[in-house]
């Protein structure tokens, strides 16, 4: 295989996938397309069976009158369950054998970015989660009907306030500017309003369970888009994504995700846009952006979030996912600021440069030291003197280092823990 085509491989299994090797670049070979066709379908994940989501027990209701105490203790109960989905999403991401459909939900999760510290329930964000990942790769319809009932996505855009006799905007105008259209997506103030109107009376129980409360509900009919109708959530969710904004946004949101921050060529949008088609598959979308021939011209542009590069360290690295580990990697998540389940808003987590801190390199230098100083670093105290340089870049699936990596590698002598350590902080590593 030529350096170019394995270039090719190794920079879109890295942006598909978490932690990525150059033997695994080397088993893919010229097929990334198969592998690609692959990892996108479902399948057996015996990493992921080894992680069982958490099942949370109901919780007892708080009485008329909550003491302090009641308060407190559903507080840290809440709490402890909330700490169980952090950590079990967070190791499943190590574990999985087939991690491309785990990076890509978390995409999911970033781009209907919904955060438990308002919803406050962890067994409603957990099945937020389980729904990203089964409707996430088929049909972005389906998805999206779905998601606009969602009850942790309903109480965190304060959907229950939203009645006929004071609507709240809030889930209307989210749909419209994050989810499926964007800012200057062809839609209006009215259009806004008026969604809202179609979306009032919705409510969700204790346990989850969301239901319509007509005495709360907007009758209609409404006008939305240039549609009058009496509209549900899924037509109206249907009516949204019939305009040609949608697909147009939604692959330009993805390709900031996966590619570039800049901004997408405009035949590589009409690739995207012709192979997402009338259908919206979401998976045919995603393909025909990693496979894009402007996908190679667009590298060096994104900086790899704190969860991709800590979780992907740990996979390349092949550290094992005890609870001491992962308790060790969320303390680094934290401090990083992202933290699975609690993106700042509704807009989700910043990007690019914002991870470049100061403050975050030194927190991913000394994550990196106790990553390479737990891992089996064999294939490089192996290679010899000359070739140890060349061995850490093909363990982290790089075919080469700068010149300025190479400068900071001459510092660590030559020791294997600190020539991987330094790498994984590099920008040829960091930046993809």
């Amino acid at each position: 295989m030529s350096t170019d085509a394995w270039r090719r491989t190794a920079r879109i299994m890295r942006r598909a996938a978490l932690g990525v090797t150059g033997a695994d670049v080397d088993r893919v070979g010229a097929g990334i397309e198969a592998w690609l066709d692959d990892a996108l379908a479902p399948g057996a994940d015996p990493g992921v069976d080894a992680t069982p989501a958490p099942a949370f027990a109901a919780l007892p209701a708080l009485g008329p009158n909550p003491t302090q105490a009641d308060r407190q203790a559903q507080n840290k109960a809440l709490n402890n369950q909330g700490d169980q989905l952090v950590t079990w999403w967070v190791t499943r991401m190590v574990s999985a054998k087939r991690p491309v459909r785990e990076r890509l939900t978390f995409a999911w999760h970033n781009h209907w970015a919904t955060s438990l510290s308002k919803v406050k329930r962890p067994a409603l964000m957990l099945r937020q989660n389980e729904l990203l990942r089964s409707q996430g790769f088929g049909s972005f319809t389906a998805l999206a009907q779905q998601m606009v009932l969602d009850p942790a996505l309903l109480i965190w855009l304060d959907a229950e306030k939203n009645t006929k006799a004071a609507p709240n905007e809030n889930l209307a105008r989210e749909l419209m500017e994050l989810f499926t259209l964007g800012v200057g997506g062809g839609y209006t103030e009215d259009d806004v309003k008026q969604a809202a109107r179609a979306l009032t009376g919705w409510r969700v129980a204790a346990d989850g369970t969301v239901t319509s409360d007509p005495k709360r509900t907007d009758p209609g009919p409404e006008t939305v888009l240039g549609v009058t109708d009496h509209f549900t959530p899924a037509t109206l969710v249907a009516t949204i994504l019939a305009t040609p904004a949608h697909p147009r946004y939604l692959a330009t949101r993805w390709w900031h995700q996966l590619a570039s921050g800049d901004a997408i060529p405009d035949d590589t949008l009409s690739r995207a846009v012709a192979a997402y088609g009338s259908g919206r598959e979401v998976t045919a979308l995603l393909k025909a952006l990693l496979v894009d021939p402007a996908f190679m011209a667009a590298t060096g542009t994104i900086v790899a979030s704190p969860v991709e590069w800590l979780v992907g360290s740990m996979r390349t690295l092949a550290t094992p996912s005890t609870s001491d580990t992962i308790k060790q990697g969320l303390g680094v998540l934290r401090r990083l600021g992202q933290v699975p389940f609690l993106p700042p808003n509704v807009s989700g987590w910043p990007s690019g440069a914002s991870w470049s801190s100061t403050a975050a390199a030194s927190t991913r230098a000394a994550a990196a030291t106790k990553l390479a100083g737990i891992a089996d670093l064999s294939a490089v105290s192996d290679a010899s003197a000359a070739t140890r340089n060349d061995a850490v870049a093909h363990l982290l699936a790089l075919d080469h280092f700068t010149e300025r990596t190479l400068t900071a590698l001459g510092l660590a002598k030559g020791d294997p823990k600190q020539l991987v350590a330094t790498a994984l902080i590099s920008p040829d590593y960091l930046v993809v």
